[in-house]
């Protein structure tokens, strides 16, 4: 067995123990927590509703368990299995030419692994979310939302995935400086684009028609010194009964979008509150340092594929026989997720503080008991679990535990 065998079937191995167990713990922790509410939660969420979140939590770990095993599997088929080598030879006999070879294998990976995903899809959707009254989905829409996603996968991703083969092969050894070029401006490119042109093709938005509440938010987008292109509607009831809210493009194109599931469960101060966190991250530049970050490590991941894509014993390591830029990026594509799970944590922890930052904005333009109001009634209505393990949280989630958020906004109420 060579030494990146050994490596890589290690770090999988500790990733999928690591995950499994946090999972377990996460699924006794709620379960033990869940014959009693919080008290920062008393009088407000009802025994019956805790007791559900904790059902839907668990569900929705059982599901993810399986998703992980199967995740696993199909990476270790790609790989040492062969698979990548036995697709690769199939794709042959279509004598395409370079990069087109290289862009049907990578495209061909995407959906292969799409579609033996798509059972849990199926399951999670119209089992678990409809058993607890929230998927809003019919058989029909969700086959035409798939049907959309593969479509948009096509035209963005054929010439984004040629012009990076191209830049491999013919771009001499920096080409992976010339890559990461082209993946910021499609980055920029989608990010400007996306409000106005990809998620209209999946939902309906309409400007925020009411008036009283559509002034309220204006002076505090006035106060907070934010221009946007508008606030809209989203009709995320179409599909699910969750709510949310979020900012989305930039430039010219900057959006508030509200699910108009939100809009039902919320008041005007608790909409104002959690308008003021999410301009919260606005003010204390979240987007731009996540974006400088993700920047970074892009182009420091490229750096490592350039390396990578010129040792034997990657390929070989990973059980494929033919050295090629499209085996390069593939192999990198599954492989990097294994080994950058040990990451996930550091990233969610400076999640987490930028929440906690745009919390405290939030406290200082409006009263911190209408956003305190506003996130438990959303921990309700999305059935959020008030009890996760603190070891599972600390690795996984990018919000604060919901009492460590609560006591957070607390400490901020006038005395």
């Amino acid at each position: 067995m060579e030494t990146f065998t050994l490596i890589f079937l290690i770090v999988v191995a500790a990733g999928l123990g690591l995950q499994l167990w946090l999972s377990g713990r996460q699924a006794a922790y709620v379960r033990s927590h869940s014959a009693a509410v919080p008290e920062a939660f008393s009088g407000k969420i009802s025994l019956d509703q805790h007791r559900t979140a904790a059902e839907y939590t668990l569900a929705r770990l059982a599901i993810q368990r399986w998703d992980l095993l199967l995740t696993t599997l199909l990476l270790l088929f790609w790989t040492l299995g062969g698979g990548l080598d036995l697709l690769d030879t199939a794709l042959s006999g279509l004598g395409l030419s370079s990069p087109w070879h290289g862009v049907a294998l990578i495209l061909a990976t995407i959906f292969i692994g799409a579609a033996i995903e798509l059972p849990l899809s199926i399951w999670s959707t119209f089992v678990i979310e409809a058993r607890f009254g929230f998927n809003r989905t019919t058989p029909g829409g969700f086959a035409k939302d798939k049907l959309l996603a593969i479509v948009l996968t096509l035209m963005l991703g054929i010439p984004l995935v040629a012009i990076i083969l191209w830049l491999m092969a013919r771009a001499g050894s920096y080409w992976w400086f010339w890559a990461w070029v082209v993946w910021m401006g499609f980055t920029l490119f989608i990010t400007w684009a996306y409000p106005v042109w990809i998620a209209p093709i999946f939902n309906t938005f309409k400007p925020l028609e009411d008036s009283t509440l559509r002034q309220r938010l204006e002076s505090l987008l006035a106060r907070c010194g934010f221009k946007s292109n508008g606030m809209f509607v989203m009709d995320g009831s179409r599909r699910s009964a969750h709510g949310n809210a979020y900012f989305t493009g930039f430039g010219a194109n900057k959006r508030i979008v509200f699910f108009d599931t939100l809009l039902d469960g919320l008041d005007v101060d608790e909409i104002e509150a959690v308008l003021a966190h999410e301009l919260g991250h606005f003010k204390r530049h979240h987007i731009t340092k996540m974006l400088l970050i993700s920047s970074a490590l892009s182009l420091a991941g490229l750096g490592l594929l350039g390396w990578l894509a010129q040792q034997p014993w990657f390929y070989s390591g990973l059980g494929v026989q033919r050295t090629s830029p499209e085996m390069a990026l593939v192999l990198f594509m599954f492989v990097l997720p294994a080994f950058t799970v040990f990451v996930g944590p550091l990233m969610a922890r400076l999640s987490r503080r930028h929440e906690f930052e745009a919390d405290t904005f939030a406290a200082q333009q409006t009263d911190p008991s209408h956003l305190i109001s506003g996130l438990v009634k959303m921990y309700r209505d999305n059935a959020s679990t008030l009890t996760p393990d603190p070891l599972y949280s600390a690795f996984y989630h990018s919000h604060p535990p919901a009492p460590v958020r609560i006591a957070h906004l607390s400490s901020k109420l006038a005395t």
